[in-house]
């Protein structure tokens, strides 16, 4: 059974636990706003008043750290935010690409849900609870923590919950904090988002530790066949059909004018591809008709042509798993096993292709400008990844083919994942300068501290967040539009 299935039969239970807990404790529950239900209690407060009581000097000396990584990440995110409206403005191809509401909410699922599989991993309801779990709680009581140090009452700590849905709360006298100075409480409200910070780059370590363990890579990839850069006036032919003009727009008009396609069939074990052939003063070249012609529609005096070598020749596709019986695992031991040979000699090479093994007899040869050494004709060409844990997973060899050991070892590879992007996700999007969020205020006490006047401070508090308001709309409009066209 897919684990998905598990995922759904826990959030099933874990929803009826929390309404038996809730029920059972309905005294220190109380609702609020008709969704969520707030279960205060005493035991929090116990360990915020000893670690902010007790670590004093560590706690004066990090709330000017605290300070300035909000600052930080109040940059960060109102950056991130105006080229995310610029780009939506600029580029309608994006919503064609990205099919997704640009303010969708992190909810268990919703890669699925918003058809956002190729750009997140799985976030099953399992991931999802011990990701918020983690993140709320640092979040709350590092704030709390911070109001203990500056003497800030705190009333209750406890548990909120929007149905299934987890957070913390840590519950402050507002009379205690607004007394306080601008810098006291500035740390206060930073202190949510640094804890998140911290325990961000601390899920990142684990994640980064955690790939060697949840991993063997098993294979050399590659995307591309060697490519050679050959000069337009050393064309002869293409398609059979002899180039008379060599300029950019000639070659064009003799593609376009004799219909030439990709007629040219190379391959074995019936996955095979279709080129066009060219033919030129230094040998044969091989190249897909519609990218050649995009190269020529760049007005350069070159192209890039694939080599006449033997992995185009049999088609070679898929990940190189094995030469002559000697295991490739990526492609450092591919160079290394080919050091053995000449130009020349015969080998059998396999693939892993979609799952099935493909055996390849090929001759091995040489390119014009490395004399002696045996190559295949292979060429690995980066390429941007879509997805934000590919993205972000610097350590992942973009061109080695990975299996993973089991798949326990993926499931805590992809919660710590979720750990660490959630407590960074939080941080940013917390620092935002709006009303109810931390960054609203620390940006109004920002701008009170700078020209000691509250009533520029509040009018600049009131039209930023009027702003970030209407950037919000912007873009649930724009995406909206141009969906339904």
């Amino acid at each position: 059974m897919e684990f998905i299935y598990y995922d759904l039969i826990f959030l099933v239970i874990f929803g009826f636990l929390v309404s038996v807990v809730l029920y059972k404790n309905k005294k220190n529950v109380k609702r609020e706003m008709k969704i969520a239900f707030l279960y205060r209690a005493q035991w929090g407060v116990k360990l915020i008043d000893y670690i902010g009581g007790k670590y004093t000097r560590t706690l004066n000396f990090l709330k000017y750290i605290i300070i300035g990584v909000g600052y930080i990440l109040m940059t960060g995110i109102v950056y991130l935010m105006g080229k995310t409206v610029y780009l939506y403005v600029r580029y309608p191809e994006l919503t064609e690409a990205i099919k997704a509401p640009p303010l969708a909410p992190v909810i268990p699922y919703f890669p699925k849900i918003f058809g956002l599989e190729s750009f997140f991993p799985p976030f099953y309801f399992t991931y999802f609870i011990l990701s918020i779990g983690i993140v709320m709680i640092v979040h709350e009581f590092s704030h709390g923590i911070l109001m203990k140090h500056n003497k800030v009452r705190i009333k209750s700590t406890g548990l909120v919950f929007f149905g299934p849905i987890p957070g913390a709360f840590v519950e402050q006298d507002d009379k205690d904090l607004v007394k306080k100075t601008k810098t006291n409480q500035m740390s206060i409200l930073g202190a949510g988002v640094f804890a998140n910070v911290i325990f961000a780059i601390i899920f990142f370590l684990i994640w980064w530790g955690l790939f060697g363990l949840t991993f063997i890579p098993s294979g050399a990839i590659f995307n591309t066949y060697s490519i050679g850069v050959v000069d337009l006036n050393q064309l002869q032919s293409i398609g059979g059909i002899n180039l008379l003009d060599h300029s950019n727009q000639g070659i064009l008009d003799l593609i376009n004018e004799n219909h030439i396609t990709n007629d040219l069939i190379l391959g074995t074990n019936g996955k095979s591809i279709n080129l066009t052939g060219i033919n030129t003063e230094n040998g044969n070249y091989f190249m897909e008709i519609n990218i050649l012609k995009s190269q020529l529609e760049q007005e350069q005096d070159f192209v890039g042509l694939y080599y006449d070598l033997p992995a185009i020749r049999a088609g070679l596709k898929g990940t190189i798993v094995e030469i002559e019986g000697n295991e490739v695992i990526d492609l450092d031991s591919l160079k290394i096993i080919l050091q053995e040979y000449s130009p020349g000699d015969e080998i059998n090479l396999k693939t892993n292709f979609e799952e099935e093994i493909l055996s390849y007899d090929l001759v091995l040869g040489e390119y014009p400008e490395r004399e002696g050494e045996a190559v295949i004709g292979i060429g690995s060409r980066l390429e941007a990844r879509l997805n934000i844990a590919d993205q972000l997973a610097f350590f992942k060899n973009p061109f080695t083919d990975y299996k993973i050991r089991n798949n326990f070892l993926l499931f805590v590879y992809q919660a710590v994942f979720w750990i660490f992007l959630l407590n960074l996700l939080v941080a940013f999007f917390n620092m935002l300068p709006f009303a109810i969020l931390d960054g609203g205020r620390f940006f109004y006490l920002t701008i009170l501290g700078l020209t000691k006047n509250q009533k520029i401070a509040k009018f600049a508090y009131k039209w930023v967040g009027l702003l970030i308001l209407f950037s919000f709309a912007l873009l649930m409009a724009i995406w909206f539009i141009r969906i339904i066209q």
